[in-house]
């Protein structure tokens, strides 16, 4: 378990130096650091991108049960709960609408690592968080107008631009150079995964940055908010899915998607709307939790598996 939390830990650790000497991560001279983290995340969803291709779209065909209620918990139950969780926490208007912004994005690519290790449904993973995030331009916005506009202005508009941006556009580039250039450029497959665990990592790290004197403020309650949110998407995500007759390594996929967010999307939205500082914290505060806590579960599930007590169902 240790190597699989070696990650996590290294996030937790620089998170922790952000906290305690923010400079070094806020700006270098004269430029601000937290203007890497558009191009950052661009980075990392071409690289989802390229280990896609247009026959991973048959994947939808042929799980449309799993994949269907998969994307139903996805964007319903995050949401919901997010906003529960805003209106009673009783923080800032701006944080606590990044609560829900954490719960309106579609998973990310820690959530199909998780399900590797768990023993889970790989396949319907890939689907979901491909699904998803290409569902994300619309859904986010929709979902950000009906339940955040309360607390911060949200212009749908400029949030589907800067999800396309963010992450439909280079997915789709990736796609294409991934059916052009298939096989012939080796290296970026081992590449990709190493930059994308750096790239979110410096992500988080200047967000924390950013937001430091508000986060010492409110820590200990987002914080709890937080983790809430977390196990109650992979509680509800198990449970539905179970109620809704899915297989357990199926069920356990569909926890591990519900409740492993796209932080780095969500940072990314914050950015662009001017509120890194604020909407920004959730979900930098969510990024290291949810990699923790899906380390543990997803270990403990795969211990499960092994000591071969458990049936299909």
């Amino acid at each position: 378990m240790a190597k699989r939390l070696s990650f996590t830990l290294a996030i937790l650790l620089a998170v922790i130096l952000s906290l305690v000497f923010p400079e070094p991560f806020t700006r270098w001279g004269d430029f601000e650091l937290k203007k890497l983290i558009i191009p950052i995340l661009m980075v990392i969803m071409f690289g989802m991108g390229t280990q896609m291709s247009v026959r991973d779209f048959w994947g939808v065909l042929k799980m449309p049960r799993g994949v269907l209620i998969g994307l139903g918990c996805q964007f319903s139950i995050m949401p919901l709960i997010g906003f529960g969780l805003a209106m009673l926490s009783g923080l800032p208007p701006e944080i606590a609408a990044g609560i829900i912004l954490v719960g309106s994005s579609p998973s990310g690519l820690a959530s199909n690592v998780m399900t590797f290790i768990a023993g889970g449904n790989l396949a319907l993973s890939l689907t979901l968080t491909m699904v998803a995030t290409l569902l994300a331009p619309i859904v986010t916005p929709v979902l950000m107008q009906l339940l955040a506009d309360q607390l911060v202005p949200i212009d749908g508009l400029a949030m589907l631009w800067s999800i396309v941006k963010i992450t439909f556009l280079p997915v789709v580039a990736g796609l294409i150079f991934n059916h052009f250039l298939h096989g012939k450029v080796a290296w970026l497959d081992g590449a990709m995964p190493l930059v994308s665990m750096v790239g979110i990592a410096l992500v988080i790290t200047v967000i924390t940055a950013a937001g430091r004197d508000a986060l010492l403020t409110i820590g200990g309650v987002l914080i709890g908010v937080v983790l809430v949110h977390n196990l109650l998407g992979y509680l509800l995500g198990y449970g539905i899915a179970k109620l809704a007759g899915l297989d357990r390594a199926s069920a356990r996929t569909i926890a591990l998607e519900v409740g492993m967010q796209n932080s780095g999307l969500a940072s990314g939205i914050a950015l662009e709307m001017g509120r890194v500082a604020t909407m920004g914290l959730a979900p930098a505060v969510f990024g290291p939790l949810m990699n923790t806590t899906g380390s543990i579960l997803a270990t403990y599930w795969r211990g499960k598996r092994r000591e071969g007590g458990e049936g299909k169902k």
